[in-house]
């Protein structure tokens, strides 16, 4: 009962702690979204500043997780988080003003930053210490699995269920439920040992001035794909004949994300990190585009695909791009990569609310979300300096 955990087990913990966080935390809202609407719970503008408080809170949040002290240790934090997120998923059934709404999503995109830093934090280095770093894909499927496992549970609902505040209480509970798995998974002894005091850290170099152009892509990347992401349930609720695949459709998101961080990973070793990410911003805009131009149930499922077998592997080797560029100054570009990444997702909802409420439709929104993508491939596509790449034994231990 008391053995060391394996580091697959380890790596499950993390799994489950995504799924928690950021599978439900944060992107439950999206296959709720179409019942609040027709509820008349929210309007496609109020939909949208709800979604970009989440966003600020998460921006926020992983702003603060980086820098500040972590009070009783990284371990206590992360569990804390947890218990939070899960009790924010759970407190949207209250029956709310838009400002509560908003509220509560800000708050529950805050804390589930946090968890997301600090699971990173903890477990990654843990798994370095075993010499299983290739397990760390297995962490970020937790998001695609997080997101699957609610809509299952929302699809299989819609028979019996018939207010959108009862689908939040289911959210709330699966959240409960992930947790336990996650802190038997991942307990306080496997924990490496994190600094948690607040003196300032020193001065890190300066950025070299090619990693600004990942990070103006990033924050491109970050507008192009919030927007479907947002409202591909609203796009299929207000599509005839497609009404019954709002659920369906981020089903088939959350199943195409956890494979797509091993395939991802793969692509980014055999053709470099940036072209990787290039061609992975290329067929986001394509599924971007489908959704809008081609309004059936083939266009739609494609863009649930693309988006799926994209967003989340892009997030991924993003991150592995910026400390190849930037080896001795992590935290700035980081720091600056998810500013710019947070900031384009805080603009996205709202953007495509207010022009939804202008034109009838998220064609014109989905549009420019697509072409934000392109200019993001066209940044990226360009190899980075020499200098970045890894050396072979990096690209083995990446593999």
């Amino acid at each position: 009962m008391f053995h060391n955990r394996t580091p697959f087990q380890l790596a499950l913990g993390g799994c489950l702690a995504l799924a928690t966080v950021m599978g439900i935390g944060r992107f439950v809202y999206t296959p709720i979204l179409p019942w609040m609407l027709e509820e008349g719970r929210v309007t496609e503008v109020s939909a949208g500043l709800i979604a970009s408080s989440n966003f600020i809170g998460y921006l926020l949040g992983a702003i603060l997780a980086s820098r500040s002290p972590l009070p009783g240790g990284a371990y206590r934090v992360f569990t804390v988080g947890l218990f939070l997120t899960a009790f924010t998923t759970l407190i949207m059934t209250v029956d709310g003003s838009t400002a509560y709404y908003s509220l509560i999503r800000f708050l529950s995109g805050l804390i589930s930053a946090y968890v997301f830093v600090l699971a990173s934090t903890l477990i990654i280095p843990r798994l370095h210490q075993l010499g299983r770093v290739n397990l760390t894909p297995v962490i970020f499927a937790g998001v695609g699995l997080g997101i699957s496992l609610s809509s299952l549970f929302i699809e299989l609902a819609d028979g019996w269920v018939e207010s959108s505040l009862t689908l939040w209480l289911i959210s709330g509970i699966i959240s409960f439920v992930l947790i336990g798995g996650v802190l038997w998974l991942f307990p306080a002894r496997e924990a490496p040992m994190v600094r948690t005091n607040g003196a300032a850290a020193s001065r890190e170099p300066a950025l070299p001035r090619v990693a600004y152009r990942l990070i103006i892509a990033y924050g491109f990347f970050g507008f192009g794909y919030v927007i479907t992401a947002t409202f591909l349930g609203a796009l299929a609720a207000t599509t005839p004949g497609l009404e019954n695949f709002a659920t369906r459709g981020w089903l088939l998101v959350g199943l195409a994300i956890m494979p797509s961080v091993f395939l991802w990973n793969s692509v980014a070793l055999r053709i470099g990190y940036g072209r990787a990410i290039a061609v992975a911003c290329l067929l986001e805009a394509v599924g971007v585009a489908l959704s809008v131009l081609m309004p059936n149930l083939i266009g739609l499922s494609l863009a649930a695909i693309l988006l799926g077998g994209t967003f989340v592997g892009i997030t991924a080797i993003g991150l592995v791009e910026a400390r190849r560029l930037a080896p001795e100054s992590p935290r700035s570009i980081i720091g600056l990569m998810t500013a710019a990444f947070g900031l384009g997702q805080v603009i996205g909802p709202t953007f495509s609310g207010y022009l939804f409420e202008w034109t009838g439709s998220f064609t014109e929104a989905s549009l420019v979300a697509a072409a934000t993508l392109i200019i993001a491939a066209l940044l990226t596509i360009k190899p980075f300096h020499a200098e970045a790449l890894p050396a072979p034994s990096e690209r083995r231990e990446h593999a």
